[in-house]
């Protein structure tokens, strides 16, 4: 048993509502870095025989349970002493703290050449080919196939050699003995860096990476409606890998102009119009840019301030299905800063004829209080 009573939730450093595999992850997390074998400190050994008993109580369904309602007595004074894998579901969960995908990736990348890096490539176009889509041909170097060597490396009239140093497996594995037994670590062979080949006589044009860099035109499918920020991604248009590994992706990043009076909120398009008072009461009618073309929009008589006109699919097409946001005109009534003699007299006509007091604190204060 271990010689401290702390609180097995603190030991791993978990909630009490810990989800079994936030504690499998925690436990995994700590045997790594306090097993004896990789830690040389010498309450390593202290230290990870109570990370093992905690874990044993707190991956056991009936212990945990036990355990969360009368505390250590619960769980038959501990969770066991000795060496203690007992709790570890068989051996898997202690191998895998250590080994953890290693043998997977040790296999994804046996005597496989490296693929290609990705690239990215900024795209600016405008507001209108945003909302409607264009097609267009872009233009970067790339580091493409040599087509001396036809991408392997090797001069022509030779070719890549098995690597002697892994026999063409493209890793290496060291083997140590461990109180668990046989640790086994799995590395990317350094001769033939996991590609299992080597390449005795290199291309004289590539010098023997299988590439070269080149100018290359690429023609785009940008959507409409696509937005500021996104993403365009062409597989397999990025650089080729060296001696003939695949190739990386090309990411498009896609730039939109502004538009001059159109704002855009995701499919949503708005037009702050500006109309006189005179225009607002008595009616009217106004041009609205749209992305197809100017429209003719009617402001009725008796418009308030504030007034939202909405245009039906005159905004964004969706990405992802085939609709369209809506144009909305928002209104904003204009209340003049200075007035004529004539518009004066005009105005307070209007007033004494409404009734309206244009004293201080009347028609015109009201007007200009509620206009803004």
């Amino acid at each position: 048993m271990a010689t401290t009573e702390r609180d097995l939730y603190q030991v791993l450093g978990v909630e009490r509502g810990a989800s079994d595999a936030e504690i499998k992850r925690a436990f995994r997390k700590l045997a790594q870095q306090w097993h004896p074998d990789v830690n040389a400190d010498a309450a390593a050994q202290v230290r990870f025989t109570e990370i093992n008993e905690a874990y044993q109580v707190l991956s056991d369904p009936e212990r945990r349970q036990r355990y969360d309602m009368f505390g250590r007595a619960g769980v038959d004074g501990g969770a066991g002493a000795g060496t203690g894998f007992e709790g570890f579901g068989g051996f898997s969960d202690i191998f895998d703290a250590f080994f953890g995908g290693a043998a997977a990736a040790g296999s994804a990348r046996r005597g496989r050449p490296q693929p290609g890096a990705d690239l990215r490539y900024d795209l600016r176009i405008t507001f209108e080919e945003a909302v409607r889509g264009v097609e267009k041909e872009i233009e970067f170097r790339v580091l493409g196939r040599c087509e001396t060597c036809s991408g392997s490396g090797a001069k022509p009239g030779t070719e890549a050699t098995t690597c002697p140093q892994c026999n063409g497996r493209g890793e290496v594995r060291s083997v140590r003995q461990t109180m668990l037994g046989q640790m086994v670590n799995v590395t990317a062979c350094p001769r033939c860096r996991g590609e299992g080949k080597i390449v005795e006589t290199p291309c004289d044009t590539c010098r023997g990476d299988g590439r070269t860099e080149r100018k290359r035109s690429l023609q785009v499918t940008i959507p409409a409606g696509i937005d500021e920020g996104h993403q365009i991604r062409l597989t397999s248009e990025g650089e080729v890998g060296p001696r003939g590994g695949p190739p990386g992706s090309l990411y498009v990043a896609v730039h939109v102009t502004p538009h001059p009076t159109l704002k855009r909120d995701g499919t949503e398009l708005y037009y702050e119009a500006h109309v006189s008072i005179a225009a607002a009461a008595l009616g009217t009618t106004i041009k609205v840019p749209t992305v197809d073309g100017d429209e003719d929009v009617e402001i009725k008589a008796g418009t308030q301030p504030d007034t939202e006109i909405r245009l039906r699919g005159k905004g964004v097409p969706h990405l992802r299905r085939n609709a369209r946001g809506d144009l909305h005109v928002l209104v904003d009534v204009v209340v003049p800063s200075r007035l004529t003699k004539r518009q004066r007299e005009l105005l307070e006509a209007y007033a004494a004829e409404s009734g309206e007091d244009h004293g201080p604190g009347g028609f015109f204060d009201k007007v200009r209080d509620a206009l803004g």
